[in-house]
């Protein structure tokens, strides 16, 4: 018998989601069905990196990144393709968008009136969250000043023509991943939603009357760390925050509109290459997090595999995390109590530290004109956070089995044998590229090119983006299009690194004798060991490479590090001018071999082909082998965490190729 004080019919469930899309839209749209079929209950596309910074798939910088992380998505083919067979009105579909967020909405709301869906029915959220790509992921493309009316664009477009989306998803996941406290996640994701909510109030698109309904469309997407107790304190310390600053900020009154709605996914910096079996139960550690407490629910949860340390999960793989969610859901007793954590004193007092934390950050965040004015100011912080982070580990005082802890290891026939991750085919990049001309010849090109012209027009005159976008998307536009035209008009960004002030030592052992080797190399070199440090292609996830550039600095090194998304061509174009002793190349979107391929290449072709190369990334060990079969001297993966370590090495490197010939 139930005692209803406390126990109650079961809750529904948090919606199901599993991170999914590769290779091209029908592939992912087979993915979809079988996920569907497993259980899911909500879909969470995943985008390949031409198509989340606006390229078409055959421009220049998305060479070897065509369907490498997500699915290309092109034009309203691509999209009828990606959704064949599934019907919009009954799915709640999350897509992982930034900058172009308006338009591949667009592309799904165009589909939708193809089919005669009512717009009014389509469920689901775009991210859009552009501040934390400035500040951790790196899928921008405009300044922050045209980016963010296009947010404010579509909140206020979404609210009366497709009122069950959520045109905005503030993104806190990413700020984790890159290095950030609990007090930093909270402050910098809140200053994040107000300053849209800012923009949104300065537009003057929505009338004073709606705005509790635009405040309650705003939701979160957060990310759930290790460190259980602490992370549960931080979700209700986020449900506390947000209420106070509707209600004191903004004046919202209803109750149903000052929820903190959130969807998840737990912790991916955390999962570990070295015995990567244990991710299993750092998953299910960090899905209790976000669950546990009833008045800090999520209402979506996606779970990384396992294996995403390692590569590409299969759909195996990620259907062992969505059991782990139902299981959760559906076997335990979990959705059948109240809050298990009201009244403690322990969850009270933590979740009170936080907010007070958060509320000073807040503070000096607004003292300094706001999340948009701050960007530098937090990618500063987040890079200095993560160095703490990264140093903690590497001196064992943060403990990481596995890693740098009972790292002795039996054999795990889990990861044993070949095809132990998913791999998209090299094909998939040509066949996308030749669809792509076929479609640009068969549609009317001359209702394409009026598109885009008033697409121009109406981001030059102010006038709301969403329904333009939507016509150019019937009219046959395709992404690279929409993301030129208004390049044209807003012009690009290139967001800060965060490395120029990170160079201090701290006085750590480790760093000072390698300094003392990069003196003795420079004075040996008769100048400063050089070291360019280039990100090609499109991956944006800088964290690791910001780390390099940081702790190359305060072991002595000239470094050169300018950040995300260059050509090949540029980053050997930069070894040439800096005339540099040693190139570093950070890759994580499983593009490597083409990408190294190519600046091979490029640096023979500038006679720096004697100039040693060093690659980091999430790299396979048949990949390993491949490229120093083509000439690299190192490849560092993330079982290499001990950075001071790698630059030594990088030390050797210099001296085999400039001293050793001498």
């Amino acid at each position: 018998m139930k005692n209803k004080a406390f126990q109650h019919d079961r809750d529904r469930p948090w919606i199901f989601r599993t991170y999914a899309g590769h290779s091209t839209a029908e592939k992912s749209n087979a993915l979809y069905r079988s996920n569907l079929a497993r259980g899911q209950t909500g879909l969470s596309i995943a985008f390949d990196l031409p198509t989340q910074t606006a390229f078409d798939s055959d421009h220049i910088l998305s060479k070897g990144e065509v369907g490498k992380v997500g699915v290309p998505v092109s034009h309203l083919g691509d999209m009828r393709k990606l959704f064949d067979g599934l019907p919009l009105e009954e799915m709640n579909t999350s897509m992982t968008i930034n900058a172009p967020a308006a338009w591949l909405l667009a592309l799904y709301v165009a589909l939708a009136d193809e089919r005669g869906d009512d717009r009014a029915k389509l469920r689901g959220t775009t991210q859009n969250d552009i501040i934390k790509e400035y500040l951790s992921r790196g899928t921008y493309v405009f300044p922050p000043e045209p980016s963010m009316r296009l947010i404010a664009d579509m909140v206020s477009w979404c609210y009366t023509e497709v009122p069950k989306w959520n045109p905005l998803n503030v993104c806190s996941y990413h700020l984790q991943e890159a290095g950030a406290t609990p007090e930093q996640e909270l402050a910098y994701a809140l200053a994040t939603a107000c300053a849209v909510l800012d923009a949104v109030k300065a537009g003057g698109q929505v009338p004073e009357k709606d705005f509790e309904i635009v405040f309650g469309r705003i939701s979160f997407f957060v990310n759930a760390g290790v460190r259980f107790v602490t992370e549960l304190c931080k979700m209700r310390a986020f449900v506390d925050l947000w209420e106070e600053i509707g209600r004191d900020r903004y004046g919202v009154t209803d109750e149903k509109a000052l929820r903190f709605r959130y969807g998840v996914q737990v912790n991916s910096l955390g999962l570990t290459e070295p015995q990567p079996e244990n991710n299993v139960y750092r998953i299910l550690i960090e899905a209790l997090a976000v669950t546990l407490s009833k008045r800090a629910r999520c209402r979506a949860l996606q779970l990384p595999a396992w294996n995403e340390a390692l590569g590409l999960p299969r759909p195996w793989d990620q259907q062992w995390s969505l059991r782990l969610q139902q299981i959760l859901a559906f076997e335990t007793d979990l959705l059948e109590f109240e809050d298990l954590f009201d009244g403690s004193h322990v969850v009270d007092g933590k979740t009170e530290e936080l907010k007070a934390g958060a509320r000073a950050e807040l503070a000096r965040i607004d003292e300094m004109g706001g999340a948009v004015d701050s960007v530098a100011y937090m990618k500063e912080s987040l890079v200095g956070a993560h160095v703490d982070r990264i140093r903690a580990i590497e001196s064992g005082d943060l403990t990481v089995v596995g890693v740098n802890k009972y790292t002795e290891s039996a054999d795990s026939p889990l990861s044993a044998g070949e095809k132990t991750i998913e791999t998209v085919d090299p094909m998939v990049e040509a066949e996308q590229v030749r669809n792509l001309n076929e479609w640009r010849k068969s549609r009317d090109n001359a209702a394409a090119d009026a598109a885009l012209a008033a697409l121009k027009a109406a981001a030059q005159s102010g006038e709301n983006i969403m329904e333009p976008s939507i016509a150019a998307a019937k009219a046959g536009v395709t992404t690279g299009e929409w993301g030129g035209a208004l390049r044209e008009v807003f012009g690009e960004y290139r967001g800060p690194t965060g490395v120029a002030v990170v160079v201090e030592t701290g006085g750590d052992e480790d760093i000072e004798a390698t300094r003392r080797r990069v003196d003795k190399v420079s004075e040996d070199l008769g100048r400063r060991l050089t070291y360019v440090l280039g990100k090609p292609g499109l991956d944006g996830h800088s964290n690791g490479a910001e780390q390099i550039a940081s702790r190359a600095r305060a072991c002595g090194m000239d470094v050169i590090y300018e950040g995300i998304r260059f050509t090949p061509s540029e980053i050997v174009a930069q070894a040439k001018e800096a005339d540099a002793h040693v190139i570093g190349l950070s890759i994580l979107s499983g593009s490597h071999l083409d990408l190294v391929r190519d600046t091979i290449a490029e640096m023979r072709k500038t006679g720096l082909e004697n100039t040693p190369l060093v690659v980091g990334g999430i790299i396979p060990p048949e990949d390993e082998r491949a490229l120093k079969q083509m000439g690299i001297r190192r490849v560092y993966t993330p079982k290499d965490f001990k950075i001071t370590d790698i630059m030594s090495d990088v030390v050797d490197v210099v001296e085999e190729a400039w001293l050793e010939k001498v």
